[in-house]
């Protein structure tokens, strides 16, 4: 059970996959209507232009909410073991959440979390 096995798995998938597209693509009709081109909005027909420019504000907002969020759960691992392991853990999870809380105030400075 080594590299065979990988190598076997790997062809196992792939035929695997390419036989379930294949029976797809004979088996489905194919219909060429120009509604499937156009874009859907909550079934209310679109109004003039669909591809606007949406504010990079908000992508920056969600990207520091995951950042944050992701963070965070490393503080769960070192809660538990904490105690096992000493006064060393609470100084890295100081300096770790510090320097979390430096980026927070550069990204509030930076006005970065100020709602549109």
């Amino acid at each position: 059970m080594g590299a065979s096995s990988m190598i076997i798995l790997v062809l196992a998938a792939l035929a695997f996959s390419s036989i379930a597209i294949l029976i797809a693509k004979i088996l489905t009709k194919t219909t060429t209507n120009p509604q499937k081109g156009e874009p859907y909005e909550c079934g209310i027909p679109t109004q003039g232009k669909t591809w606007i420019q949406l504010n990079v504000g908000y992508y920056l907002f969600a990207l520091i909410f995951l950042i944050f969020d992701v963070e965070l759960v490393f503080l769960y691992p070192w809660a538990v073991a904490a105690k096992a392991v000493g006064w060393l853990a609470l100084v890295e999870m100081v300096i770790f959440i510090f320097i979390l809380f430096m980026g927070f105030l550069y990204a509030h400075k930076k006005g970065a979390l100020k709602w549109m």
